[in-house]
């Protein structure tokens, strides 16, 4: 045996591959009791499986002793090997979750009865708990019977679509017309048949109702009929694969089939109605509006009356009249305010309504709808009367227009056309530059031009040619801005509205009606029309006057068939007085650029009542709050009429006038006012001026004529004359006297100038000329 030198090493250290194993010094006590379970566990697992051995070896008595001692025996292996395992006693521990390197993924406990069991306990518990979550889910939003209540709601939203509010807006429509062809057709049945052209309009009038009722009708049953398709369809797509499923299962399986095709119906139910309604409608976490193409609901208009302060954050809306677009693509309902809140609370929260709904001001309208508390909304999608005008109705007359009945204005936001009446009435435009305070005047303009038997009377402050096209149809004209020309003119309108008045006292009348004046010329409505009111009002000399006797006509000649409108641009108490203003029974706000310049033409506090025309927009031309038949004003853009289509109204309106005798005639040439003198020497300077006229040349006039050549061709013309006589007639200065030459060879005589001949005749007679 080979003895090496020895080597102190830790049982936990490992032996290399290349270095000799060396057998372990074992001490034998047999003798020796074993160690308490208090020594066992003291001990160091992790370093040995057994208690450290003595460094000393014991002493040897004897060989007898059973102890025996292995005194240095070293063994050097020529392999290396691990150590045997040494019996011990204690149980080792197995880990469950350890892999065998070498095998398949497989846990440990799958080879043991006791990994099973183990495993067995764990699933039992989970499955156990999921049973008691999912019991107490069910009363909850969460459960699968509330979950497929769910479902089935939205399947049958979805199969129902949104069809329906098509129908109701083609339906409202067609009650409406339905109900308008009703009363134009009694209109046009009770109609006398002596009213001649009055009839024969209301008989058109009642067609083209019944024509509009008709299509109205036809497109609300193909709207019904177009609804019913798409439910059908969108029914088999949502109800068939349900009922197959029921269906075939109970062929096929009899009861089992019967309850797997219910069971597969309640799950595709419930799974289409897992998310709850709560979150679709919750306002607070997501802040949606109509402006972001929201659907207008009763959350949303409670959430925007809240938050515009119109109802408490406690109270909410009854909807009266469910939210539903009209044919306009616009929001409307009808809704009741909670208790003791009036309308116009909500009416001057219009801004703020608009704010919260996400739009512009001038895209909301509110009205109120019956009695105090309720109110109808209007949501328009886009800026209302930014698109094209359509051509006004006016364009559609085939004969004359009625004065005395309704006057189309124009539509409002709802694109329902606005009718007013100005029979004893009298009215104001006001409006910033550039609102289109002219054209809006056309509407009423053209409408009185229209009628044969209106006179008009109209004067442009100024001065421009917005008015120049009706000049030949008007009584009285003034377009030069001359205040005291139109001072003249307005005096003779009072004295034209006494003898009115002196007219009706001896009839026994008490004011002008529609067959009055047409019994008496003299009484025919006259309409007195006056543009850019404050260059008149303003003049030092004549402003006052102008004010007073404006007055006079606007309080006392409704009566007498005077009707009186007014147009400017502030119409504030220093361009208007109040006692004038104040009168104006119609008033017509165009766009302003303050509150308070709409007041001035609505009236003070209508701003304040939510009613201001400085919420029209630039790009809303021809647009403006109306205020004439109601108690509110309305939203009003004016029909439109271009250059070409007012020049074409009044080419009728001509027509008409000629044909009715109701055309002012044109100054009488001087020649015709001498004629109708009837006297001799009238005639005789009629025929001079023949003389005149017969001799001008491709220059003019001739200014100057030989007096022996007048004697002649008034003799041949058949008239006694002298040169005496007619150098008596037609009395010369010594200058005129002056030969002048003539003729070829420029031989100089007298004669007479054209101007003294037309001084003679308009001095003599009092014409002019």
């Amino acid at each position: 045996m080979t003895e090496h030198s020895a080597e102190t090493r830790t049982p936990s250290t490992p032996a290399t591959p290349t270095e000799p194993t060396i057998a372990t010094v074992t001490f034998l006590r047999p003798a020796a009791p074993a160690p308490a379970d208090s020594e066992w566990s003291d001990w160091d697992d992790s370093a040995t499986a057994f208690p450290p051995m003595p460094t000393v070896a014991p002493a040897v008595t004897g060989p007898d002793d059973r102890t025996v001692v292995l005194d240095t025996a070293r063994v050097v292996l020529e392999e290396t090997t691990a150590p045997a395992p040494v019996a011990t006693g204690k149980v080792e521990k197995v880990d469950l979750d350890d892999f065998d390197a070498d095998a398949p993924l497989i846990p440990v406990w799958m080879h043991s009865a006791e990994g099973w069991a183990a495993w067995a306990g764990v699933f039992a518990r989970a499955r156990r708990r999921d049973f008691r979550r999912w019991v107490r889910r069910q009363p909850t939003q969460r459960g699968h019977v509330r979950q497929f209540g769910r479902g089935t709601r939205r399947t049958h939203e979805w199969v129902v679509g949104f069809e329906g509010v098509r129908v109701q807006s083609a339906a409202h429509t067609a009650h409406v017309l339905t109900r308008e062809a009703k009363l134009a057709a009694r209109s046009a049945r009770f109609t006398p048949r002596i009213l001649g052209t009055k009839k024969e309009l209301a008989m058109k009038a009642a067609e083209r109702a019944t024509k509009a009722a008709e299509e109205a009708v036809a497109l609300h049953k193909k709207a019904k009929k177009d609804r019913n398709r798409a439910r059908n369809l969108r029914a088999g797509v949502a109800y068939g694969p349900p009922m197959a499923a029921i269906g075939g299962g109970y062929v096929m399986g009899g009861g089992l089939g019967l309850a797997a095709g219910l069971l597969s119906t309640f799950a595709g139910g419930a799974f289409l109605g897992r998310k709850p309604y709560d979150e679709d409608a919750d306002w607070t976490t997501d802040w949606r509006s109509l402006g972001d193409g929201d659907r207008m609901s009763a959350p949303m208009l409670d959430q925007a009356f809240r938050a515009a302060k119109v109802i408490g954050s406690e109270e909410s809306l009854r909807v009266v009249q469910m939210p539903m677009l009209d044919a306009r693509g616009a929001w409307t309902a009808v809704l009741d305010l909670p208790p003791g809140i009036p309308a116009k609370r909500a009416i001057r929260a219009t801004d703020e309504l608009a704010a919260a709904f996400g739009v512009e001001e001038a895209q909301v309208s509110i009205a109120k709808r019956g009695r105090s508390g309720r109110i109808e909304l209007y949501v328009s999608r886009d800026l209302p009367f930014t698109e094209k005008a359509a051509p006004g109705p006016l364009l559609a007359l085939d004969a004359a227009a009625n004065f005395w009945g309704p006057i189309s204005i124009g539509p409002d936001v709802r694109g329902l056309p606005i009718s007013i009446s100005v029979v004893e009435r009298s009215g104001l435009i006001g409006g910033e530059p550039g609102a289109g305070k002219s054209a809006s005047g056309n509407t009423i303009l053209l409408a009185a031009a229209l009628d044969p038997r209106v006179i008009l009377v109209l004067a442009d402050g100024k001065g421009g040619g917005d008015l120049e096209p009706f000049e030949h149809l008007c009584e009285c004209f003034e377009g030069d801005a001359d205040p005291e020309a139109f001072y003249e003119l307005l005096k003779e309108q009072v004295e034209d509205m006494k003898r009115r008045y002196a007219l009706l006292k001896k009839l026994g009348k008490r004011k002008v009606t529609e067959e009055l004046a047409a019994k008496y010329p003299e009484l025919r409505q006259k309409l007195i029309w006056v543009d850019e009111l404050m260059f008149y009002t303003t003049d030092e000399e004549y402003g006052k006057k102008i004010t007073k006797l404006l007055r006079n006509l606007v309080s006392r000649g409704r009566a007498a068939g005077i009707i009186t409108f007014c147009a400017t641009q502030k119409p504030g108490s220093d361009v208007i007085d109040t006692s004038l203003r104040d009168l104006l029974s119609i008033r017509w706000a165009l766009r302003c650029t303050t509150p308070e310049a709409s007041d001035t033409i609505l009236g003070k506090g209508a701003a304040a009542s939510g009613y201001s025309a400085k919420a029209i927009q630039s790009e809303m031309r021809g647009a403006g709050l109306l205020w004439a038949e109601g108690t509110n004003p309305t939203m009003v853009r004016a029909d439109y009429y271009t250059d070409e289509q007012v020049e074409e109204l009044l080419a009728r309106a001509t027509e008409w006038r000629r044909a009715a005798g109701t055309l002012p005639s044109a100054p009488m040439a001087l020649v015709d006012q001498l004629r109708a003198q009837g006297d001799e020497d009238a005639l005789l300077l009629a025929a001079v001026l023949d003389t005149f006229a017969a001799h001008a040349n491709q220059d003019g006039p001739t200014e100057w004529l030989p007096g022996q050549l007048l004697v002649d061709e008034l003799k041949a013309a058949g008239h006694t004359v002298t040169a005496e006589k007619l150098g008596a007639l037609i009395v010369r200065t010594d200058e005129e006297k002056a030969k002048r030459p003539w003729g070829e060879k420029g031989s100089r005589l007298t004669g007479y100038p054209l101007a003294r001949v037309e001084a003679a005749a308009t001095g003599r007679f009092g014409l002019t000329a």
